[in-house]
C-alpha cells in the first residue's frame, strides 16, 4: 500500500496550507499559493525506467521551479504507478540549485527495486507512472502538482541468435534460432516474451547497414526459428521493436562463413 507521507517534514508554508484541510501531501489535490510556477520536470533524462530481474535501478529527477522571492525547497518527489508501487524522495534526499535570483533546478534520485516487498511489487508495475512533486517558495508561497509529468516503467528485455550451420555452402539453408525473454518481478527470473512480431535481419560483411529478411512470431515459451537460404558471408540477428511495458532489443549479430 502507499505510505503516508509526513506533514512534519514539509516546508513551513506548505505544512500549514495542508495541515488545515487534515490530508497527507499525497492526498492533497492540486493547487497551491502564490505565483510560483514549476517550469519544468524530467525523470531518467526523458528515457523510460528500464528494470531487470534482479537489479536496483536509480532515476534522476530534476524539477525546476520559479518565484519572485526564490525558490527555498522541494519538499518531496513522489512517483505512483498502479497500486501498490511508488517510490519517492524526501527533502533531504533533494538538492536544490540556483539558476537565477527567481529559479532553482531541484533534484534527487528515485530507486526501483524489483526484489523489494514494498514499493515495486508485481508485473503490473510495468505501466506509465505519475510523478508528483510540492515546492515552496521564500515567501511561503507553494505549488502542489498530483502528475507534475508522467513515464514508463518497463521490463528489461533479452534477445538471442544462433545462425547454423557454419560454415555452410552457398545455397544451402540456413536455421536461425533465437529466443526473446523480459524480466518477470513476479519470480525474478527470466522468462519468455510470447507471441510477439521480431524482425530476421542481415547484415553482409563490410556492411554497418542491417536489413529485414522476415518477420516471425515468438512462440509460447518465446523461442525464434526460422530458415533462409545461404548466399553471402554477413551476420544474422534478430530485432525487437518493444512494446508499451518492454523497450526494443537488438540480439548481438551471428556471423555465417558462406563458401
Amino acid at each position: 500500500m502507499r505510505t503516508t507521507m509526513r506533514l512534519a517534514v514539509l516546508g513551513t508554508g506548505v505544512a500549514l496550507a495542508v495541515a488545515a484541510t487534515g490530508v497527507t501531501a499525497a492526498q492533497a489535490e492540486d493547487g497551491g499559493s502564490g505565483d510560483i510556477t514549476i517550469d519544468k520536470v524530467v525523470i531518467n533524462g526523458g528515457k523510460p525506467v528500464v528494470v531487470g530481474a534482479t537489479n536496483v535501478v536509480s532515476a534522476k529527477v530534476s524539477v525546476t521551479a520559479s518565484d519572485d522571492s526564490g525558490i527555498a525547497k522541494t519538499t518531496y518527489i513522489s512517483a505512483f504507478g498502479p497500486n501498490p508501487n511508488y517510490a519517492q524522495i524526501w527533502d533531504d534526499e533533494i538538492k536544490c540549485v540556483k539558476a537565477s535570483a527567481t529559479t532553482s533546478t531541484c533534484t534527487g534520485t528515485l530507486t526501483f527495486d524489483p526484489e523489494a516487498s514494498v514499493g515495486f511489487v508485481g508485473n503490473n508495475a510495468a505501466a506509465t507512472w505519475k510523478l508528483g512533486t510540492l515546492v515552496s517558495a521564500n515567501d511561503l508561497d507553494y505549488i502542489h502538482r498530483d502528475a507534475a509529468t508522467t513515464f514508463k516503467v518497463q521490463r528489461y528485455s533479452k534477445l538471442t541468435v544462433n545462425a547454423s550451420p557454419e560454415p555452410v555452402k552457398k545455397g544451402k539453408t540456413i536455421t536461425v534460432n533465437g529466443k526473446l525473454s523480459r524480466a518477470n518481478w513476479e519470480d525474478n527470473k527470466y522468462h519468455g516474451y510470447t507471441n510477439q512480431s521480431v524482425k530476421l535481419q542481415f547484415r553482409k560483411k563490410g556492411s554497418n547497414t542491417y536489413t529485414t529478411v522476415k518477420t516471425i512470431k515468438s512462440n509460447s515459451t518465446g523461442d525464434l526459428k526460422t530458415t533462409v537460404t545461404a548466399t553471402t558471408d554477413g551476420y544474422f540477428r534478430y530485432s525487437f521493436a518493444g512494446t508499451a511495458t518492454t523497450p526494443a532489443v537488438n540480439a548481438a549479430g551471428d556471423f555465417v562463413d558462406v563458401r
